[in-house]
Order: C-alpha cells, then sequence, then structure tokens
C-alpha cells in the first residue's frame, strides 16, 4: 500500500474551547478491540475484499478522528487466524486472497493514522463442536486431539498438556516475526470459569509432580507467559506483551458481592507476572458497576505499579439486556464517570470493548467522549522498562504554503533500524510551546517526515521524535506561520 500524507483540520477555535473545559492527559492509553470473531465487528462476510477494506479504513477514520491511539485487532480467534497463518486456518469471514492480508492490511491502515495496533490473541478456547467442525482436517483438534478437551460446550486447549505451550508459541513467533505490530495481547489466557471445574485430572496426574491442582495450574499459566515473553523480546524488544485478564485480581473482604477472580477462579496469577517482569500491561476486563469498579481498580494499581494497568470498560453493556436487566441498559454516566475516575487515580488510560459499540455512536457515547474527554490527541505512555533512552530531536523543521488555509511542515531525522521513530506535532499561539499541555498536541504517531495541515495562521509549530518503546525526544526548533 503506497504511503500517505496525514491532512490534520486546526484552529484557534480548538485551543479557546479545550482550555476553556479543562485538559485532558497528554499522555495515556485510548484503545478500543476491534473483534473478527463472527465478524462481530469487521468484516461482513457477504461483502467484497475491497468492501470489506473500506469498512476497515472507515471505522479506522472514526477512531483516529475521535482522538484514540491505540486498536487490539482480534488476530488469532478460536483455532483460526486474521492473517495468512502456516499453522491455523484463515476466518471464515475473511475472503482468501493472494495478495489480501487482513492483519498486515489492518497494521498498515493504523499506523498511516498514527494509532497502534496490538494482536489480540485468543489463547486456550478452540470454539463449539460445529466451530471446529468446520475446520476440517485443519482444526486444530483433528491435529492434536491428545492437548484438546471438550468442556462447557467448548473444545480447549489443555493448558497443563506440555504439547499445548509448544503450540501457542508457534503462533506467537509467526505472527511477532512476520508482522510490523505494536503488541501482541493474550486474552481467556485462563482455565475455564464453569462449574463444578475443567477435566484436567488425567493431565494433572501425569503433569503435575506433586503439587495442588490449583498451584499447578497457575504454573502452567505463568510457565506459557514466561516463554512467551521471552520469545517475543528476543524477536522484537519494543513489542508489548500484555493480557486481558478478569476483571477482579483477590476478593476484597470489606466490599459486597463475590465477583469471579482471577487468581482463586481461574488461576491467574498476575501478582506474579508483574514480580517476574514478564508483562508490560494489564487489561482488566472491569465491566462493572460503581460498588465494584472503584476498589478493584485501586486494587489493580497496586499491583501493576511497575508496568501499566488499563481498565477495559465494557460499553456493549450500554444495549439491553432481556435476560439479565441490571446488566444492561447501562448509561453513558456510568462510563464517563469511570474514565474520572481512572485520572483522578493516575490509571495510564481507558479501553473500550468493542468498536462497533464506539463507531455506532451508542448513546451518542463517541460523541460525548470526543467533546468532553478526547478533546485532544494523547501521546502513548513510554516503556522505560525496556528501553529509556529517548531520541535525538527532529531537525531542520521547515514550513510552506500549500493551498488555501494548508501547510506543510517538513523535517529530516536520521533513523536507522527496526526502531525508527514516529512524530508528534505541536502547535500554539505561543512561541512557548508547552509538550506537556494537551491543547498543544496536534497530531501523533505520524510515520513520514512531513505532514500537511490546515490552518488560519498566526501560529507556532514544533515536532518531536517518538521511538517504539514510546520515549521522546526533545523538540525541534520552532517555526512561525504568520496571518
Amino acid at each position: 500500500m503506497p504511503k500517505r500524507l496525514q491532512i490534520l483540520f486546526f484552529s484557534l477555535f480548538t485551543f479557546i474551547s479545550v482550555c476553556g473545559q479543562g485538559l485532558p492527559p497528554v499522555t495515556e492509553v485510548r484503545a478500543v478491540w476491534l473483534a473478527t470473531h463472527f465478524g462481530l465487528d469487521w468484516p461482513d462476510k457477504n461483502k467484497s475484499i475491497e468492501s470489506q477494506k473500506k469498512d476497515l479504513t472507515n471505522m479506522l477514520d472514526v477512531i483516529k478522528e475521535a482522538n484514540f491511539n491505540t486498536v487490539f485487532f482480534q488476530t488469532r480467534l478460536r483455532g483460526d487466524a486474521s492473517y495468512k497463518s502456516k499453522i491455523e486456518p484463515l476466518n471464515k469471514n475473511l475472503k482468501s486472497s493472494k495478495t489480501f492480508d487482513p492483519l498486515q492490511f489492518v497494521i498498515e491502515e493504523c499506523h498511516n493514522r498514527g494509532l497502534e495496533c496490538h494482536a489480540w490473541f485468543i489463547t486456550y478456547p478452540l470454539g463449539t463442536k460445529k466451530h471446529v467442525e468446520n475446520h476440517g482436517a485443519n482444526s486444530v483438534v483433528k491435529k492434536y486431539p491428545d492437548m484438546c478437551i471438550f468442556y462447557d460446550d467448548e473444545w480447549r486447549l489443555d493448558p497443563g498438556h506440555p504439547k499445548t505451550k509448544e503450540y501457542l508459541l508457534s503462533l506467537v513467533d509467526e505472527i511477532v516475526s512476520g508482522y510490523d505490530i505494536d503488541g501482541i495481547s493474550f486474552d481467556y489466557i485462563r482455565y475455564s470459569e464453569a462449574k463444578p471445574g475443567f477435566p484436567d485430572q488425567k493431565t494433572h496426574a501425569k503433569y503435575g509432580k506433586g503439587k495442588s491442582l490449583q498451584e499447578w495450574r497457575r504454573q502452567n499459566i505463568n510457565s506459557f507467559v514466561r516463554d512467551a515473553y521471552k520469545l517475543v523480546k528476543s524477536k522484537k524488544n519494543w513489542v508489548q506483551v500484555s493480557s486481558s485478564t478478569i476483571g477482579v485480581y483477590q476478593k476484597i473482604a470489606k466490599v459486597k458481592g463475590f465477583p469471579l477472580t482471577a487468581y482463586n477462579d481461574v488461576f491467574q496469577d498476575v501478582a506474579h507476572w508483574m514480580r517476574e517482569g514478564i508483562h508490560d500491561a494489564i487489561y482488566p476486563m472491569m465491566y462493572y458497576k460503581n460498588e465494584l469498579f472503584d476498589p478493584y481498580l485501586l486494587e489493580w494499581s497496586k499491583i501493576c505499579q511497575r508496568r501499566l494497568v488499563v481498565p477495559v470498560l465494557g460499553i456493549y453493556k450500554m444495549l439491553p439486556n432481556e435476560k439479565h436487566p441490571d446488566n444492561g441498559n447501562w448509561s453513558t454516566d456510568l462510563f464517563y464517570s469511570q474514565i474520572k475516575k481512572t485520572r483522578q487515580h493516575n490509571i495510564k488510560g481507558q479501553g473500550f470493548f468493542r468498536t462497533k459499540f464506539m463507531v455506532d455512536n451508542t448513546k451518542g457515547f463517541l460523541s460525548g467522549i470526543k467533546r468532553n474527554y478526547y478533546k485532544n490527541p494523547a501521546k502513548l505512555p513510554p516503556l522505560t522498562w525496556l528501553n529509556s533512552t529517548p531520541p535525538a530531536p527532529p531537525r531542520n523543521l521547515t514550513i510552506v504554503k500549500a493551498g488555501k488555509n494548508r501547510i506543510k511542515l517538513q523535517w529530516q531525522h536520521s533513523s536507522k533500524g527496526d526502531n525508527k521513530p514516529s512524530f508528534n506535532i505541536y502547535s500554539s499561539t505561543s512561541k512557548n510551546i508547552n509538550l506537556s499541555n494537551s491543547s498543544h498536541l496536534t497530531a501523533i504517531g505520524v510515520r513520514e517526515n512531513e505532514i500537511i495541515l490546515e490552518t488560519k495562521g498566526g501560529m507556532y509549530f514544533t515536532v518531536t521524535a517518538s521511538d517504539r518503546y514510546r520515549n521522546e525526544s526533545s523538540n525541534s526548533s520552532v517555526v512561525y506561520l504568520p496571518n
């Protein structure tokens, strides 16, 4: 796909309105989860490849225009893939083509818009009997029946079988080595929460080595997390490793109710992952109302203090739920309140499940976010535990007219290797541009050494470089566009 210039719209009115209402953070994660399973968010299986592409770019345009900065794209589903895998079959909703690789296309389109793209990876579930049968001889169950268990109406990989880890690592290697992703994020990296219990007694008896069932299960997941982290960092150190976990780590005694817990019920030992340093971020699925959301948000902050924690908010619950009325028809104000709370407690951002509910502007939620919470772009938090050395600043910034109310900014930067930086653009009516003021941040993630802006003039501009670890340079010289 040919590279293209980004065109941004910019005016003095933006500064006035933002400053009058209070500024959002200049640095935070703003993420959406884009589901491909059953074509929930994308694609429509009845459309042509070109129409599918257009639908995807339209969604990304909406997300970008609302100042999001991260997309989690469902890359490995349930025993099938949204990319050209040599290991698992292509998802049935996607059209087969020699020239079209969905993951490659999504990455390029995200990067063209200054968005990070993370590979969302379903870990252990393989799908229903019908889903598996549709994969025919290429299904994981057919090829490796000894490491698969049918439970709770679904086939699953057995986390305790040694071949399971080897198999999953081969998929991780294929994705990280073959694609320019910014991260890989494990979902369903847990045992089934269904009762009475996952039937892995035979595997435990064979491989448990005297450990209790609970200890052994946590060890199985820890072992995969550890080896996946090492594998990813050996390939591309800047690729972030994260997981979407159950929204509660352990029960807090003083909090009413007994929600499902990561540690006790599905054996996700997240605190251990953080102590050992084998995760870069946690995205807990905090699909709760305030009586559960507030205390457990603070608990996650304590557990993940060395790395990033970003709660995922279940905006799909804005729709009515006839079977469970209290678990549906949630108000937009509830989610706006949760955004405020993440900022009050210095949590490093928010995620939203799923993209469709955001792009469809369900209950006017997207309009409200853009108007009141995401008024300006936001940079992503730096991954200082991986690398804390900032790149050199851009140099030789110039500004030229590019038509009526249009300018072109151009600069130079000496970048080498895979850690090639992207660029952030700042603007102000004052020469004293503040890199910590979100109203001065005009664009993030620019991949080229130039950008076209629409402006009426009377503005100062400067540029910084950000490497793949999100370390930001000092700014370039400042240039001025007179009225």
